[in-house]
Formats: C-alpha cells, sequence, structure tokens
C-alpha cells in the first residue's frame, strides 16, 4: 500500500491477484522484519502502523516476490529507502530461505548515478517506472 509520495501499486496488485496471494506489510516494531497480512482487491482495510493500510483479516502468508518502497534507486540495484531498514531486513531473512524478488517501484526522476549505500542494503531484482523496466 503506498505511502507518502510513492507510486500506488494497487493495479498490479489487483492483477497479480488473479494469479496467487498477494500480501501487504504489516509493521510488527522498530528493529524487526516486516510480516505480510493476505489482500484481496475488495478485502476490508484498516489503518496500520507508520500510515499504512492492512487487511482487517488477519490471515498472513510468506511472499516469493516483494514490492519494495523507495525514495531513490541506482540503475545497478541499489534502493535507498526510508531509513528504518524494515525491507533490508525482511529481504535478509527471505532471502536466506527461498529465492525472493525484490522489485522497487519508482518514478524515473528518483534515478541517481550513486547512492550511499551500506552493506546490510539488499539490491533490487527489477526496478519499474513509469518509462521502463530496469533489470540490474
Amino acid at each position: 500500500m503506498a505511502i507518502r509520495t510513492e507510486i500506488d501499486p494497487l493495479a498490479a496488485m489487483a492483477e497479480a491477484s488473479a494469479y496467487g496471494p498477494v500480501g501487504v506489510p504489516v509493521i510488527a516494531g522498530p528493529g524487526l522484519p516486516l510480516s505480510f497480512a493476505v489482500w484481496e482487491p475488495d478485502c476490508e482495510m484498516l489503518d496500520g502502523p507508520f500510515g499504512a493500510r492492512i487487511p482487517a483479516s488477519g490471515e498472513m502468508m510468506d511472499p516469493e516476490i516483494l514490492i519494495v518502497p523507495l525514495v531513490a534507486f541506482s540503475r545497478s540495484g541499489g534502493r535507498l529507502g526510508y531509513g528504518g531498514g524494515f525491507y533490508d531486513r525482511t529481504l535478509e531473512r527471505m532471502r536466506a530461505k527461498r529465492p525472493t524478488l525484490a522489485i522497487g517501484f519508482a518514478f524515473a526522476g528518483q534515478e541517481m548515478v550513486d547512492l550511499p549505500l551500506e552493506d546490510t542494503d539488499q539490491p533490487l531484482d527489477l526496478i519499474v517506472t513509469e518509462r521502463e523496466i530496469i533489470e540490474p
């Protein structure tokens, strides 16, 4: 679910739901990885932490593909997030168990040549903008 000025992923989520379960992130607390609640196009939503909306059902899932929010990205798959580390911790945990695809939805204007990345930053596998699809 989009927050701040992020690209709204609802159309992509609705399309994806025709092929399998779709989840939205649930923040358990600072410093913890995310969990994911099952989302359906017409499900009831509640206000969750950090201004994000979450499904009311409470049914959880383990996704294989994550749409990852970002402030900026690089063509090499680098991602600058909002500073909480939620997605980096989550991707690290998930990728230790099985392959997990991280897709960044961004505006083309969010691209940067160099990003201040850290060792804990998890790379994007695909970046989708209004202009193109980038495969790092």
